[in-house]
């Protein structure tokens, strides 16, 4: 009996140590990717746009209406959401998904973004592409311009709306990328959260109620967008974002069935919100450091053109390493803003971010005389002597003529 109280003893002796004084340290355990039904998908990080889940990120897939995201983001760069836009007859006859435009009715650009955006009107984006480009045609020229500037580099756009073509394809990290640009831009920010709006229609009584199609904006915490997509051969798309505290994460789902777009999606999202944390590396006009150039009037400051941010495993306690390189040969005159270095960033073996070095002043070239200062003197003597040697010469030329020739040994002329 006094054995097992003795024993009793022991183990609440144990059980206080390790419960209040500290037992061994645990590290948490990382959810494993989520197997998603979907043909591809990709989890990136809003900010620091690094791939943190990829399934076949780089196959090209028909994106059916994830497409307007790239329309709106263009329009929204390009346009005044104030412009009053006609409606053609070749916008009104667009097949699939509608919000009942007549041809000749005028609304404005942004009533029509956001027909785009929450209801994915097919209709719309015609309008609105024609709007921006003057044809349907030069509108594509231009989203297959921007999507390559936005990091789009595999990807082909044939029209607006996401209509089927056969040489209309993204992948889902380009659709990525461009979901990433959009979303840094307020106004579509703004359109990718709203879950119902109302729109005025030629009539200025008459509102079209529309009501977004992105079902996680009611059912997932934090949810802020993007634009859902569906084709009988596309099958089920989402870009979706969502966004707690200071984390922000974008997914895409491409070529997913049913309900499980919602489904792949969440868990996407849900592994970046239990596994990630997104540090600022850099600030955006940050000090690095004053620099001399050939010729220059004076010094330039060196300052970060951009932040930067970099995402990593909850545990982890290693960072990126920087290192700054200043470009050979500057010379004067440098203007402000332009490039004079970078700094990059490296996680193990891996660059994970570069950010350019701009000059936060202009710095003028040196006159003649600031760079050389030794010709002031050199052309003080110069015309000291030519001066002695004109006197000279004039002076025997009168003498010669005098008479008075032997004061004089040189060539008269």
């Amino acid at each position: 009996m006094s054995f097992g109280k003795r024993s009793i003893s022991i183990l609440l002796v144990v059980f206080f140590v390790i419960t209040v004084v500290g037992g061994p340290v645990i590290a948490p355990v990382y959810a494993q990717e989520p197997g998603i039904v979907g043909k591809a998908g990709v989890l990136i990080d809003a900010r620091s746009g690094q791939v943190l889940y990829a399934k076949n990120p780089d196959l090209r897939l028909p994106p059916a209406s994830t497409t307007k995201i790239l329309t709106v983001a263009i329009a929204l760069e390009e346009g005044d959401v104030n412009d009053k836009v006609t409606v053609s007859k070749n916008a009104v006859t667009q097949e699939g998904s509608s919000i009942y435009l007549t041809a000749g009715e005028t609304l404005t650009l942004e009533d029509l973004l956001y027909g785009v955006l929450l209801s994915s009107g097919n209709d719309a984006a015609v309008a609105v592409a024609e709007h921006i480009a003057g044809s349907v045609p030069a509108f594509v020229e231009l989203m297959n311009k921007k999507a390559k500037e936005w990091g789009a580099t595999n990807s082909n756009f044939c029209n607006p709306n996401g209509l089927p073509n056969d040489e209309h394809y993204t992948t889902a990290r380009d659709l990525a990328m461009i979901a990433k640009h959009a979303m840094e831009l307020p106004l579509f920010r703004e359109m990718a959260a709203t879950k119902v709006k109302e729109i005025k229609r030629a009539d200025p009584a008459n509102f079209f109620r529309l009501i977004n199609h992105n079902k996680l904006l009611w059912r997932y915490e934090g949810a802020n967008g993007i634009k859902t997509g569906y084709t009988r051969v596309a099958q089920q798309c989402l870009v979706s974002s969502a966004k707690r505290g200071d984390q922000e994460f974008i997914a895409v789902v491409l070529g997913s069935v049913g309900n499980n777009i919602w489904t792949d999606s969440m868990a996407l999202l849900d592994y970046g919100f239990k596994n990630f944390r997104t540090t600022k590396l850099v600030e955006k006009g940050k000090f690095i450091q004053e620099i001399s150039v050939k010729d220059g009037t004076g010094k330039v400051r060196v300052v970060t053109e951009k932040e930067q941010y970099f995402t990593g495993k909850l545990a982890d306690n290693e960072v990126p390493k920087a290192k700054t390189i200043i470009f050979k040969g500057l010379a004067a005159p440098i203007k402000k803003g332009q490039k004079v270095g970078y700094i990059t960033y490296n996680f193990g073996d891996k660059e994970i971010g570069r950010v350019y070095l701009v000059a936060a002043n202009a710095v003028d070239k040196k006159v003649m005389v600031e760079r050389h200062p030794w010709i002031l003197p050199v052309a003080g003597i110069t015309l000291c002597l030519g001066f002695v040697i004109t006197w000279n010469r004039k002076r025997a030329l009168r003498r010669y003529r005098k008479g008075f020739k032997h004061f004089y040994r040189g060539p008269i002329r």
